[in-house]
């Protein structure tokens, strides 16, 4: 029994199984509009409502180092329905991922491969392993990287035939890698495969496009394989030009837009590698430990294993694909939080594998297929334990309790700041923040021995409540001491929080109700 569904794939072969793979992700993601919004989220959030970009600033009051186009999805989103509107356009966005993932499959496997890839896909965009519920730039970016690698199949295919429709799915191509970019900066994922596939292509024989693919064997001349990787190169500007453009009309300096997106990072990188290594080396076990427990990493490591039948059937769509998954497994561990989100990027390299591997009658493709039903059961299994473990009451909300609880005893007016950044009890507080650092790693960067902090704490713009979230002498103590006679100065413990050792604070002379939240 389990050798025949292995080797006969009829029902995965169904050609309504990516629809229907592609709804039943939409609606299990939807389940994430009963859970409140996550820290990230609630940060972009906050970001968008109060965007004011100037010469110095992308952003305005706050600061966060991401492009600004994913701060305008999220503005966008709001804009059209309120806050949970982003969950909306995830799910869709995944649905979509699902869809493209078959089309791909399709090209590069034949129709074969389609269900594999389809059912890889749909458990692990659902997995509450990685992360049903919170949509970010990297859940955002998926159907952009994977639009990207379906466009340079297309413009393969074309380019046999008709120069101009090829040169036009290659700048389609560029366009949407680049566009995924704009979500998240290290989603390169996309333009890497578009152009080794490209680059290539003329190099190969047979073609990378199955045999039942019209004009898939005919090779790529050299005027245009310089004809296809100028119109990707073009796309690829396209969003690029339109960003600087934007930020030229808005006032913002380039040399802030370049910092903002790129350079902060290599400072960020600096900071995370000279504190103690302990916390990331424990999510960096974990995030191993999902990857395998997933199928995620398994099904990249069987492309590794069945390298050389893939190579020997679809040689560029192969290089392509390692040439991908390596950069994105860059991305993961350069990083450096290695928070389980960084594994999305992985899933358009998951999908070539599969597609590359499971149609091969051999034994690779045997255990291709057999992981392909390992990640869908793996996925089934969270999802009900995850269910269980919600529907019972044991998910902590800490953040959700503590800031309701604030925002009762709270006036107009008031204003907060969360030590530590947790921006989802910023969020519900409904208070601003005249601290600019709703996240940590930027304040542990740009404000390191929290100089700006206590300027703050202690002059005409203190904010009215502190909640410290995390110790003050956390990541570097020898701030801990001057900012807590700081605080010592101004304010006044009042009220509570959620969580063993955290402390609220109320502004000396300022009367308020003491937050008392149902923890």
């Amino acid at each position: 029994m389990h050798r025949r569904l292995l080797q006969a794939p009829a029902w995965v072969g169904w050609r309504h199984l990516p629809p229907v793979v592609a709804v039943s992700v939409v609606l299990i993601r939807l389940v994430g509009l009963a859970r409140p919004l996550r820290a990230d989220e609630a940060g972009f959030l906050l970001v968008a409502r109060a965007w004011e970009p100037g010469a110095e600033t992308l952003y305005g009051p706050y600061f966060v180092d991401r492009p600004p186009s994913l701060v305008a999805v999220v503005a966008a989103a709001d804009a059209l329905a309120g806050p949970m509107t982003l969950r909306v356009v995830g799910a869709l966005g995944c649905g979509l991922t699902v869809l493209l993932a078959a089309r791909v499959a399709a090209l590069v496997g034949g129709r074969a491969a389609v269900g594999w890839a389809t059912l890889a896909t749909g458990a692990l965009l659902v997995t509450p392993q990685l992360n049903v519920v919170a949509v970010k730039g990297e859940v955002l970016a998926l159907p952009l990287v994977l639009g990207a690698v379906l466009a340079a199949l297309l413009a393969l295919r074309a380019s046999s035939t008709s120069l101009l429709t090829a040169s036009l799915h290659a700048a389609l191509a560029g366009v949407l890698g680049a566009l995924a970019v704009g979500l998240k900066q290290n989603l390169v994922g996309g333009l890497v495969f578009a152009g080794v596939l490209l680059l290539a292509a003329p190099f190969a024989d047979p073609s990378p496009i199955p045999a039942d693919t019209p004009g898939g064997r005919e090779r790529s001349t050299g005027r245009r394989l310089v004809g296809l990787l100028a119109a990707l190169a073009a796309g690829a500007l396209v969003p690029v030009l339109a960003t600087v453009a934007w930020a030229v009309g808005a006032g913002v300096h380039l040399d802030t837009l370049w910092y903002t997106v790129v350079g902060f990072r290599s400072e960020a990188s600096s900071v995370l590698t000279s504190e103690s290594m302990d916390a990331p080396a424990r999510r960096a076990l974990l995030l191993l430990l999902v990857a395998v427990g997933t199928g995620l990493a398994p099904l990249l490591a069987a492309l590794l294993l069945g390298v050389r039948r893939a190579w020997r059937a679809a040689a560029p769509v192969t290089a392509a694909a390692l040439a991908m998954i390596t950069v994105d497994l860059a991305g993961v561990a350069g990083g450096g939080s290695f928070w389980r989100d960084y594994l999305f990027p992985l899933v358009p390299g998951a999908v070539l594998a599969v597609a590359l591997l499971s149609p091969r009658p051999s034994a690779v493709g045997k255990w291709a297929r057999g992981l392909v039903l390992a990640t869908a059961g793996s996925a089934v299994v969270s999802l009900v334990v995850w269910v269980g473990w919600n529907a019972t009451g044991q998910q902590e909300l800490d953040e959700v309790a503590s800031g309701s609880a604030l925002a009762d005893s709270a006036r107009p007016g008031d204003t907060l700041v969360v030590y530590g950044g947790r921006p989802d009890l910023q969020l519900e507080t409904g208070m601003p923040s005249p601290y600019r650092f709703l996240w940590s790693l930027p304040m542990r960067t740009l404000d390191p021995d929290r100089a700006e902090l206590r300027a703050l704490l202690s002059g005409p713009d203190a904010p009215t409540w502190l909640v410290e979230w995390v110790p003050f002498s956390s990541w570097n103590p020898a701030v801990g001491p001057p900012l807590e006679r700081t605080v010592e100065e101004r304010y006044v413990e009042h009220g509570a929080v959620c969580g063993d050792g955290r402390r609220l604070f109320l502004l000396r002379g300022v009367e308020r109700p003491a937050p008392l939240p149902d923890c």
